[in-house]
């Protein structure tokens, strides 16, 4: 069925306008006539996202759903099963209350195939940019086990861990950036518009200048000259990093350098480990098979360094190690997490410990985001003042030896 628009008039001449699911046009008319409005104008509700390329329509999110928009998605189903609200209605009324265009599309598509006897899991599994493999593998747990309503509730649990750790992690990287910015722009005027200025003086005085200050001044008339070359520079240097990271090799490079960065390594580090303990408990909890829930997780952690590890992990599981065997070798946890994972396994309760661990880790993170301005400071100062430094030298050190060589002549 389509979403419609319609627009008409009551009984009293007002203007009645809104939307409405229907099987065509008709059914639309006889419903509102019944209503007693006189229709004006129905016409099928076109997504906003029709007829754009795709690149437009994902940085617009008409290829994907946010974290909020799945978070809010994922609690909605889970009250609905609660309820015992057959699943085709729930996925109704769901789209109905939406405000997402992608997911309303994505409702109808799912309530076809369920219409059509498809499991909600192989529904779901047909849209992977709305659902990955650890959602679908979530839910498919949970129908055949009978117990969709707790995992919609684990689910919602986890994405909401993950929106709380991408949140921190955003908020980390949100003050540097800033800085960086405002830096590049300063140099950009300097360079541009102030040190051009300098250099007429400079001509006209017929003196020796420094090398510090030659070195300025021809990048300056060089980017003055060419301010097209370097825009050209600076825009193939991202297009070519995101070539470079598009491949896996470059990704694994790149998601590798990341976690060796002062200060900000260690937060995306262990928000990356909170998010694979609290995925992987989640999953081993629901009664995902341990092999299963590796391949799962390593997916999730959106670090392709650790999903070599975790996957190096399956292996080791699959060859018979213990979890603490196969945590050691993958090199990507601390004796004390060790040491946790070893008392979870001898009493049984991995998930447990696992949480706790995801648990310590988010607290470890928030600190650390919240001390990171003066973490931070001192290394954006130093090079700031050593940047002054190079221009104060640069564009003042001709003046002060002019200034010299004329109280010598005095």
């Amino acid at each position: 069925m389509d979403i419609f628009e319609y627009k008409g008039r009551n009984k009293r001449g007002e203007i009645m306008q809104g939307t409405i699911e229907s099987p065509n046009p008709a059914a639309v008319s006889a419903w509102l006539i019944a209503a007693g409005i006189a229709p004006i104008r129905i016409q099928v509700q076109e997504s906003k996202f029709k007829g754009q390329p795709a690149w437009l329509r994902a940085l617009q999110g008409g290829d994907s759903l946010s974290l909020r928009e799945l978070l809010l998605f994922t609690r909605q189903m889970g009250t609905m099963v609660k309820a015992g609200v057959p699943m085709i209605e729930a996925l109704a009324g769901i789209q109905k209350s939406t405000a997402s265009q992608a997911l309303v599309g994505v409702l109808r598509d799912i309530r076809a195939d369920l219409e059509r006897g498809v499991e909600l899991s192989g529904a779901m599994a047909r849209h992977p940019n709305f659902f990955n493999d650890y959602y679908v593998s979530m839910v498919k747990v949970g129908e055949g086990s009978g117990q969709l309503e707790e995992i919609f509730k684990r689910l919602h649990e986890q994405i909401d861990f993950e929106k709380h750790m991408s949140q921190k992690i955003k908020g980390a990287l949100r003050y540097p950036t800033f800085v960086i910015v405002a830096i590049s722009i300063a140099i950009a005027i300097m360079t541009l518009f102030v040190i051009p200025v300098f250099a007429q003086t400079y001509k006209g005085m017929h003196a020796s200048l420094p090398t510090i200050t030659l070195l300025l001044l021809a990048v300056s008339k060089f980017s003055v000259d060419y301010w097209w070359a370097v825009l050209a520079m600076i825009g193939s240097s991202f297009y070519a990093f995101k070539l470079f990271i598009d491949q896996p090799k470059g990704r694994y490079t790149w998601d590798k350098f990341k976690l060796r960065l002062p200060i900000m390594g260690s937060i995306i580090k262990k928000a990356t480990l909170a998010r694979f303990c609290r995925s992987f408990a989640t999953a081993s909890k629901s009664g995902v098979p341990l092999v299963q829930a590796f391949t799962l997780v390593s997916r999730v952690v959106d670090n392709a360094f650790f999903e070599e590890r975790i996957l190096l992990m399956r292996d080791g599981v699959e060859r018979g190690e213990s979890l603490l065997l196969t945590a050691q070798a993958a090199g990507i946890f601390t004796p004390l997490e060790l040491q946790m994972i070893s008392v979870g396994e001898d009493t049984g309760d991995v998930d447990g410990m696992l949480n706790q661990v995801a648990d310590m880790y988010r607290e470890e993170v928030e600190y650390e985001v919240s001390r990171l301005s003066e973490s931070i400071e001192p290394i954006l100062l130093a090079f700031m003042g050593v940047l002054v430094l190079i221009l104060m030298l640069g564009v003042f050190l001709p003046v002060w030896q002019l200034g010299k060589v004329a109280l010598v002549k005095h």
